[in-house]
């Protein structure tokens, strides 16, 4: 039992699109990513996502709209729901609550698709 810093733990790494394992609850993943620029757009056949906001703006994208999520604000996407993220700004940094099992691309597998996680 350790307790995680969340501003500290974002210095711990530099690349996007690329999420670390902050802590694990049953079969969940508490991930810490950082988004620059646009995602891919997937969906995810069996696993929903909360996004939550720690800096930045992060837009999410849907087939019918758009939804902007602020600082300490969060989203959770269905499974099923096509979507992409976009940071707007420079960079946004995001916690992510999902099964372990969820690939970062879902349903799509491309050279952005993260099949092992690093660890903080």
């Amino acid at each position: 039992m350790e307790k995680i810093n969340l501003a500290q733990a974002f210095t711990t790494f530099s690349d996007y699109w690329s999420p670390r394992v902050a802590g694990d609850i049953n079969t969940f993943q508490i991930k810490l990513a950082k988004f620059r620029g646009t995602f891919d757009w997937h969906h995810h056949e069996y696993e929903d996502e909360l996004f939550l906001v720690i800096s930045g703006t992060l837009r999410m994208h849907f087939r019918d709209r758009d939804i902007d999520i602020e600082v300490g604000e969060f989203i959770i996407v269905p499974y099923g729901v096509e979507h992409y993220t976009e940071a707007l700004g420079d960079e946004c940094h995001v916690v992510l609550l999902e099964p372990k099992t969820t690939l970062n691309t879902g349903n799509v597998h491309n050279d952005r698709t993260m099949r092992t996680l690093l660890r903080i």
